[in-house]
Parts: structure tokens; C-alpha cells; sequence
């Protein structure tokens, strides 16, 4: 009856009915018979989907965040929320055990990064998972097979994740520093390696051409994936500056920040997505003794990507405690965790903060936008 029906009604109308379904649902399709398996396992109806997908304005939140199950173990899952029409914001999907836990000790050095074209990624310095959330295919990546030579040390500065649209395949990449130590165990000597892993050929590389010095990085410092490069902030001769790397070119380059407030215990960023630019959130380090009640946070975007003269100041925010900024969601929810722990939603727009029920520990969560795509998982041969 079912392939009756593919057989009855042009491929075209079957697959303009099945757009404007929900994934979970398009999912079950698979199961009803061998030629809607093929349709929706097929690179044509994966590609049509994504293209759809992309222009749609419905966003889900995506959490990683750690809850603690005894005295040296911690769970981590990922929860999925999303809003009703009055945005109150609630799971929309039971939460899931994330698989290979990196470690059972920390809970506050993993990276949870979206590369914008269907796959995520979760990074800790020497691991790597992949995710493709929406259908729950994962893949455990290889470790780097490069040996530091005997005598050396190594630093694992950073790392990162995205999508090469020339080669149409995935990158990995970590940079480190690869150094010796005089008499007194100081570091010295030392060298910027990057190392490159691509999902399509399964294969890690180290690149050639960083002859380059790089401005300081920590494993932490804000970072996102945009525009087909990926994006940290780091500093360079005291002043802060965002380091891009291009993810087809696989060149640096560097990116200004706008002249934001300064504050005088210590000044923060985090790069943000608003309304489809790159942004940038400026607030004080509350650590520092600051008081939240009077300082600030600004919020600039760049509305013509790589042009300085285009930063703009969209929002100067009065009294905001926040620490940990994660996400800004529908481009006016600002979501960060509070140092109780708790996930906290902030309404740019109506001013408004409230706090939400959802607990992980402190410093733990991780929070990207996602939209539900197809993409495939290449699986090791």
C-alpha cells in the first residue's frame, strides 16, 4: 500500500509533504518502507531538507551540563528545551546520557560547538565526540597519532570544529605548543603545531605552513564557529582581538574588537550569534569584586562580517550579575548560569530575568542553538 502510494503521486509532492514534517517524524517514514528508507537516506533528500531547514526560523536550545552522581563520578546529559508562544521555556524531549563520557573527574574543560551544518561536536583536550543530535548518531573520534619527540613538552592550547563547504566534509583541529624546558623547568623554545582531522577520510595531519606567531590562547576563551571559520577570542601585546581560522584555507587571521568598555577589575568577552552577525558581549569579571548592581554589559555586533567601521553598540544592560553567558536565543534571550548553578534567561528586549529549573554544576553547562538536520556520520571502514 505505502510504495502504492510513492507509485500513485509525483516524488516531488511526496517530498514537499515530507518538508513539513517534524525529523521525528520524517524518521519514522524510514521504517514504513524500503523505498522511503531510500528516498530519505538518499544525498538528494538529505541536501533538499538541510536547505529547508536552514531558512527556517525555529530554533531549539541544546544544553550539555553535568550533575554530580556520587563523591567522584558526574553524570552528563544533554537536555533540549524550547519555548511556548509567551517564551517560557521548557524541554521538549527526554534528556539523554551523552555517551563516552570524556572524563568522570571534570566537568568545566569540554567545549560544546555547533559547526552550523548539521554535526556537533563536544571537545576536551585529548578527545573528541561527534553528534548528529537530532537522529542520535555519534562517533567517538581517533586520537592524534603525532608522538611529542623525547625531551619536548606539550600544551594543548585550543581546539575547534567546522565545516569545509569546498571539500563538503568536517574538520577537527587542535593547537598546541610544543616546547622544552631549561635547567630550572622553565618552558622555553617553543612551537605552534596544528594538527587537522577530517571526518570524510579519516585521516589527522599536522599543517605546514604555521609559521606564523598566534596571539594567546586559552583551552576556554570564548569561541564559535561563523562563516566558514572558526573564531576565538585571544590577545596579542596586551590587547584583546579576535584569531579566526579559515576552515577551507586553513589560514589565521585576526579580527578587531570595537571599542567597548573597559572595567577595572577585569573585563570579559564572549562571541555570541545575533541577528545572523557575529557579536560580541563585553561585561566585568564578577570574581573581581565588582558590583553587579551598578556595572554593565554591552553587547556590539559587526552587521558586515570582517568590516571594523560595522561594529555596532545594540544593547548596554544595567545590573546583569552574569558570569557565565551561554547562548542568545531568538536574538533577545540571553541565557547564561547563574553560581548557584541554575540556567537563567534574561529578555533583552522586555528586560526581564527569570530563573529557570534547570540545574547542572557549576560552570558545567553548555548551551548552542540547533536546528533538527539529516546529516549523516561517515563511519570508520
Amino acid at each position: 500500500m505505502v510504495d502504492g502510494i510513492m507509485k500513485k503521486y509525483p516524488e516531488d509532492m511526496i517530498i514537499y509533504i515530507l518538508l513539513r514534517l517534524p525529523l521525528k517524524f520524517i524518521l519514522r517514514f524510514k521504517c514504513v518502507s524500503k523505498t522511503f528508507y531510500t528516498l530519505i537516506q538518499s544525498s538528494y533528500f538529505i541536501n533538499i531538507h538541510y536547505n529547508h531547514t536552514l531558512t527556517s526560523t525555529y530554533d531549539n536550545i541544546l544544553l550539555k551540563r553535568s550533575c554530580k552522581e556520587d563523591i567522584e563520578r558526574y553524570k552528563a546529559v544533554f537536555s533540549f528545551i524550547s519555548s511556548d508562544y509567551e517564551d517560557n521555556l521548557n524541554p521538549v524531549y527526554p534528556d539523554l546520557d551523552v555517551p563516552n563520557l570524556l572524563r568522570t573527574t571534570s566537568v568545566t574543560s569540554d567545549k560544546l560547538i555547533d559547526s552550523n551544518h548539521g554535526l556537533i561536536a563536544l571537545m576536551e583536550h585529548q578527545t573528541t565526540i561527534l553528534f548528529n543530535i537530532s537522529n542520535r548518531n555519534y562517533r567517538h573520534l581517533p586520537p592524534s597519532p603525532f608522538q611529542i619527540p623525547k625531551g619536548f613538552y606539550q600544551s594543548i592550547k585550543s581546539g575547534g570544529f567546522g565545516y569545509d563547504s569546498v571539500v563538503n566534509d568536517f574538520k577537527v583541529f587542535r593547537i598546541s605548543e610544543v616546547y622544552t624546558e631549561d635547567r630550572y623547568g622553565y618552558p622555553e623554545d617553543g612551537e605552534t603545531e596544528v594538527e587537522v582531522y577530517e571526518l570524510g577520510i579519516d585521516i589527522w595531519r599536522k599543517l605546514d605552513h604555521v609559521n606564523q606567531e598566534l596571539p594567546i590562547l586559552f583551552w576556554l576563551n570564548s569561541s564559535m564557529s561563523y562563516k566558514g571559520a572558526y573564531h576565538w577570542i585571544s590577545s596579542v601585546e596586551g590587547r584583546n582581538i579576535i584569531l579566526c581560522f579559515d576552515m577551507t584555507t586553513e589560514i589565521f587571521r585576526n579580527i578587531e574588537l570595537p571599542n567597548t568598555s573597559k572595567f577595572l577589575k577585569g573585563t570579559l568577552y564572549s562571541l555570541q550569534l545575533l541577528n545572523e552577525s557575529l557579536s560580541l558581549l563585553c561585561y566585568p569579571c564578577l570574581a573581581s569584586g565588582t558590583d553587579p548592581t551598578t556595572d554593565m554589559m554591552e553587547i556590539w555586533i559587526m552587521k558586515d562580517y570582517n568590516i571594523y567601521e560595522s561594529w555596532i553598540r545594540k544593547y548596554t544592560i544595567i545590573g546583569l550579575p552574569t558570569e557565565n553567558p551561554l547562548v542568545v536565543w531568538k536574538d533577545y534571550i540571553l541565557l547564561f548560569q547563574s553560581n548557584s548553578g541554575y540556567l537563567i534567561s534574561y529578555d533583552l528586549k522586555q528586560d526581564e530575568i527569570k530563573e529557570l529549573n534547570i540545574l547542572g554544576c557549576q560552570k558545567s553547562i553548555r548551551a548552542i542553538n540547533y536546528k533538527e538536520f539529516l546529516t549523516p556520520i561517515q563511519r570508520q571502514s
